[in-house]
């Protein structure tokens, strides 16, 4: 039975998206658990070994399980387009005792052995601490594996937001839920997730909140039971390509009539980005980088838009002509750089840390609350 998510006519005013670095870091932390998420992953795995070992995240994958209840209080939903990790750890920790209970021990009843493990005993005897404690691996884990890289993930969230948005204002809610995963169909006023365990929820007002993630593949995600906003979390479009290297220097002729360093720019631009993503992919000062993509701007090879408190930078139809890439896809046309491709083979590698048996995620699907 499918997952259905009913719309009323206030609901389809308040669809936002957002973006979560504690989501992210969750989900970093369960591709470390879940050999099927490796595919696309494997440079960043490879990257991250060492600091992974570093780390117990016995506790955390107690509570992934790969079908049933995964606690709420851990990953609320954002307030807003773009908060930080700190703001939303900050939530978590906030987190009423008792009713953390509850969400604990509905997620510990769906792994076999969770339940009765001298972790999952000691979490339900002292759900205050569990609460800190569990709080605290987070943030271990969010310093060691995402920080680093967060702002080439940011960078790939806000480029699939613009598109989508753009998909949304194109051809409304049917055509922006149509491009976000093959699982997911609209009808009517239902947006239903496919291969799920049933769920009905009406959204009542609340409206749905969209989340790309980078680590969610490939899965589509959807779920948080009352009062928590309805969610729907799916894979990023362009996760083939996130841990790739840069591209090489721009073309000889394309440098001699900008400069190199602006040619450089504007040809790692093949999605649009910040200021600061762009910094951090071109090893650059985030000053220099303005000062190019100004100049950019100016000469008419630039559009900004913002996003948030972000401005991104995409290239125009002219630019794309100069460095001899090709633009996006547009809303309704195929994207063979989507988040969707035939995933590549699996290199067969331990799950990091190596999880204990009763911890291992189980044969079929999760799905995110009740």
């Amino acid at each position: 039975m499918p997952f259905h998510f009913r719309f009323g006519p206030a609901d389809l005013l308040r669809c936002r998206f957002s973006i979560s670095p504690r989501w992210e870091t969750q989900e970093a932390v369960r591709v470390l658990l879940d050999q099927r998420r490796h595919a696309y992953h494997l440079p960043w795995l490879r990257g991250i070994r060492t600091a992974a070992a570093g780390l117990d995240l016995r506790p955390l994958w107690l509570l992934m399980p790969r079908t049933g209840h995964n606690p709420d209080f851990l990953s609320p939903p954002p307030t807003g387009p773009s908060v930080t990790f700190e703001e939303e750890l900050a939530r978590v920790r906030a987190a009423d005792p008792q009713e953390a209970r509850e969400d604990l021990r509905r997620s510990l009843v769906c792994t076999p052995g969770a339940l009765e493990s001298e972790a999952g005993r000691r979490m339900l005897a002292d759900p205050e601490r569990a609460v800190q404690e569990l709080a605290d691996l987070y943030e271990q884990a969010w310093r060691a594996l995402v920080a680093p890289h967060w702002p080439r993930l940011r960078a790939l969230l806000e480029a699939d937001i613009l598109f989508h948005s753009r998909r949304l204002a194109a051809g409304g809610l049917e055509a922006l839920f149509d491009g976000l995963h093959p699982d997911l169909s609209w009808s009517g006023n239902t947006l239903s997730i496919a291969r799920r365990g049933h769920h009905d929820r009406s959204l009542d007002g609340q409206g749905l909140l969209l989340m790309p993630s980078a680590f969610v593949w490939p899965e589509v995600v959807g779920g948080y039971d009352p009062p928590w906003q309805p969610t729907l979390v799916y894979p990023a479009r362009g996760i083939g390509a996130l841990w790739t290297a840069p591209a090489g220097p721009a073309p000889r002729a394309l440098a001699r009539l900008l400069g190199r360093a602006r040619a450089d720019v504007l040809c790692a631009l093949t999605e649009p980005a910040s200021t600061t993503a762009l910094a951090h992919r071109l090893s650059l000062a985030p000053s220099t980088v303005s000062a190019h993509l100004k100049t950019l701007q100016q000469a008419g090879l630039l559009i900004p838009s913002r996003h948030g408190h972000q401005i991104l930078y995409e290239r125009t139809p002219l630019a794309i002509a100069l460095t001899g890439g090709s633009e996006s896809s547009p809303p309704g046309q195929s994207n063979p750089s989507g988040a969707h491709p035939a995933p590549p083979a699996f290199e067969e590698r331990g799950s990091g840390g190596g999880a204990p048996e009763a911890v291992r995620a189980q044969p079929g699907e999760r799905r995110k609350g009740g």
